[in-house]
C-alpha cells in the first residue's frame, strides 16, 4: 500500500511491483482504465510477461477501484492523476513506459505533460507511451455521449447511473467528476519528446476511432504512432490483441 494524500483526502493505494533483473531495460507502469483493476486481463498479460523476461513491472489500483481504499463516487481525474503521479515518482526506478488503457492512456498523457513541466528529471525517466484507446479528455467525451435526461441528473442530484455493456456496472458519473474534469483538459498541443505508440481496434463503441485521429493533432514532434486494430473492440484483450501490445512494449522497453 502507498499512502497518497493528506488530511480527509489521505487514501491508500494498493499496488504490485515486480522488480527487473535486466538493466538494460526501461520497465514498465500499468494505468488502469475507467473502473478497471490491476488485475485485469491485460494487466495481467503484461505483467507475466515482463515477468519472464525480466523487465520491471508496476501496477496499482486508482482510490475507489481494485483493492485500493476509497469510494468510486469520489474519483475525479484530478485525483486519480495524482495517485498515478503519486506511483511514478515514489515506487518507480529508472527508465519507464507507461502503458495506458483508456481513461489510464489518458492519464499517462496527463502525468507526461505535467511532469515535462514541474518536474522535468522525472519526466525525462518516460521513456515512452503506450496507449491504448486512449479516452483522452475523457469527462467531456462521457459529457457528449450523455442522453439530455442524463445530463439533467448530474446537475439535479449529482449522480448518474451510466449502464455498461460489459456486465460490471453501473458507472456512477457525478458532477464532481464533469467538473474536475474540465480542469484538467488536453488543450493546448504540446510535444511528448519520446515515441508514442496507439492501439485503437476499429470496431471500438465506445472511444470513436475519430477521437484518436483528433489527438495526433494535439501531439507534435512526429513520433507518435497509431496502430489501427482491423476487427478490435475497446478492451482489446484477444490473443492477438495482447500479442502486438506486447511487442511495441517490448520495443520501446529495449531502447
Amino acid at each position: 500500500m502507498l499512502r497518497v494524500g493528506t488530511g480527509a483526502a489521505a487514501r491508500r493505494i494498493a499496488y504490485l511491483r515486480e522488480p527487473g533483473r535486466r538493466a538494460e531495460r526501461a520497465g514498465v507502469l500499468w494505468l488502469c482504465g475507467f473502473k478497471s483493476e490491476m488485475t485485469s486481463t491485460k494487466a495481467s498479460a503484461l505483467a507475466a510477461w515482463a515477468r519472464r523476461r525480466g523487465i520491471g513491472c508496476l501496477r496499482f489500483d486508482y482510490s475507489g477501484h481494485g483493492r485500493s481504499e476509497g469510494a468510486f463516487e469520489e474519483g475525479t481525474i484530478g485525483r486519480w492523476r495524482e495517485e498515478a503521479q503519486a506511483v511514478f515518482c515514489r515506487l518507480s526506478r529508472g527508465p519507464q513506459v507507461l502503458v495506458g488503457s483508456s481513461m489510464g492512456g489518458y492519464l499517462a498523457l496527463l502525468l507526461l505533460r505535467d511532469l515535462l513541466a514541474s518536474a522535468p528529471r522525472q519526466a525525462r525517466r518516460i521513456a515512452g507511451l503506450v496507449l491504448i484507446a486512449p479516452a483522452w479528455n475523457m469527462t467531456e467525451l462521457l459529457w457528449r455521449g450523455l442522453p439530455a435526461r442524463a445530463r439533467r441528473q448530474i446537475a439535479e442530484a449529482g449522480v448518474y447511473q451510466r449502464p455498461s455493456r460489459y456486465g460490471d456496472g453501473p458507472y456512477p458519473i457525478t458532477r464532481a467528476l464533469i467538473a474536475d474534469g474540465r480542469r484538467h483538459l488536453l488543450g493546448r498541443p504540446f510535444d511528448p519528446g519520446r515515441p508514442v505508440h496507439i492501439l485503437h481496434g476499429c470496431e471500438d463503441p465506445d472511444v470513436p476511432f475519430a477521437h484518436t485521429r483528433a489527438l495526433l493533432a494535439r501531439l507534435q514532434g512526429n513520433r507518435t504512432h497509431l496502430h489501427a486494430v482491423e476487427g478490435g473492440d475497446h478492451r482489446l484483450s484477444r490473443p492477438e490483441d495482447i500479442a502486438q501490445l506486447l511487442a511495441v512494449v517490448l520495443r520501446l522497453a529495449a531502447r
